[in-house]
């Protein structure tokens, strides 16, 4: 389907075989991200990976993050900052659920992913009373960029509306990156005092701050990073990482409450691994297929991304229609993971049509086009590896540790609100009765 917004030419669809010739046969074509102004404006002109345009410094970031921020042994060399604060969250609900107390589920796990985020990021903590503050600091800013991020703009569609600022929002966009740039400064300037103290060579865990000043600083790369750079790829990490972990969790655990045969098969497959008598990690989600499955199925029906938006740097060719360049790209995944021709039954909630054999294909990184959450090809998610073991390490942590009371009728309304990401309607307000006695110290 054919569409303008104001004077910006857009095609949508809903079908993943017309979605495979745009994103893998023409993949080149259409490897830019749609930006608006105010994303522009907040990513410092977009310096940092998720919208950079797709050329030499794109493919340069995209190597820095595969290979050193988010490949396998940093990820690995982080795990027990992540475990800390899973362990963290769960004392939390535990003292809750103790004296009855109903938890905002969202809400907290909008706090555990922001923390995780912040720790691997810069190591802030919640050690004390100024680090809370800018826990909490951070995660007003990554809200009111989403916020603002996802409002539309009429001077974005329509060409001679470019320079008019209809709704105020420059002045609001101003004051987030002018927050950002003195939290950012300031932690900066802590990460260099801090080696300075430990001196060259001396070893300790790094996080993304400390691996990206050090690339910064290596004069032997082929393109030189600029401090811009450096805080555009943190806000990128931040804005990616935070909302969309934790909406993920809350839809899995709405649909587990709604689905208790669900639940109770989960909580059978943890225990079959932990023999009730340790807590679950992340190593064991290799051999929790089930849990996957419920990730995978979550992903299906509630997207955190209902859209998948791309921008043809080119005119081409596609099914015999010609697309010019700055045509913009929307692949309807919402609208795919509903479809009775893609799907049997498909609003039921049911992980099991992602144990069999042939299902193994679905591997929700992109490779195959009819479920495809993280995107898929050169510009998917490049957080995904992180995501994937984020959400069900902790699902399975709130499956093990809790029954979930909800009041009313026992069952959780599933209405959608309209956004950029997919979140609940409304919040899920939930009392966590503990199960689980040996919650270690986060300590």
């Amino acid at each position: 389907m054919q569409l303008f917004l104001g004077s910006v030419p857009c095609i949508v669809t809903s079908s993943p075989k017309i979605a495979k010739e745009f994103l893998k046969t023409h993949e080149t074509s259409f490897s830019n991200r749609f930006t608006t102004s105010a994303v522009h404006y907040i990513s410092y002109g977009s310096k940092g990976l998720i919208i950079t345009p797709y050329g030499d410094y794109w493919k340069f970031v995209k190597k820095i993050c595969m290979s050193e921020l988010l490949g396998g042994r940093t990820l690995d060399q982080l795990r027990p900052l992540r475990q800390q604060e899973t362990l963290r969250f769960l004392r939390l609900l535990d003292k809750k659920g103790e004296a009855g107390e109903a938890v905002d589920i969202g809400g907290e796990l909008l706090t555990l992913s922001n923390s995780i985020i912040t720790r691997m990021t810069m190591r802030k903590t919640f050690g004390s009373k100024n680090d809370i503050c800018e826990v909490k600091d951070i995660r007003k800013m990554v809200t009111d960029t989403a916020e603002l991020a996802g409002k539309f703009n009429v001077s974005d569609f329509i060409w001679f509306c470019k320079n008019l600022d209809f709704y105020g929002m420059n002045k609001r966009l101003k004051r987030i990156r002018d927050r950002f740039d003195k939290m950012m400064e300031r932690v900066t300037k802590e990460h260099l005092e801090e080696k300075k103290k430990r001196g060259e060579g001396a070893h300790h865990v790094r996080d993304l701050l400390d691996i990206l000043l050090e690339i910064q600083e290596d004069e032997s790369n082929e393109i030189k990073l600029t401090s811009e750079n450096v805080k555009a790829f943190i806000l990128d990490i931040f804005m990616a990482g935070t909302d969309t972990s934790a909406i993920t969790i809350e839809w899995a655990i709405a649909e587990l409450i709604n689905n208790p045969h669900v639940m109770e098969k989960a909580r059978q497959e943890i225990d079959s691994v932990t023999g009730k008598s340790r807590l679950i990690q992340e190593s064991d989600i290799p051999n929790l297929p089930y849990i996957r499955a419920i990730v995978k199925e979550t992903l299906r029906i509630h997207p955190t991304t209902p859209t998948i938006v791309r921008e043809s740097s080119e005119s081409c060719n596609i099914y015999g229609y010609e697309f010019p360049a700055k045509t913009v790209l929307f692949v309807n995944l919402w609208s795919m993971g509903r479809d009775p021709n893609l799907w049997e039954n498909p609003l039921e909630f049911r992980p099991e049509r992602f144990m069999s054999e042939e299902d193994n294909k679905f591997d929700a990184r992109g490779q195959n086009f009819q479920l495809m959450p993280f995107g898929s090809g050169r510009r998917a998610c490049p957080g995904a590896t992180l995501a994937l073991q984020v959400v069900p390490t902790n699902l399975a942590a709130m499956i093990q540790c809790f029954e979930w009371n909800v009041d009313g009728n026992g069952k959780v309304n599933m209405e959608e609100k309209s956004a950029v990401t997919l979140p609940r309607a409304h919040p899920l307000i939930c009392v966590p009765v503990p199960r689980f006695n040996t919650i270690p110290s986060c300590e």
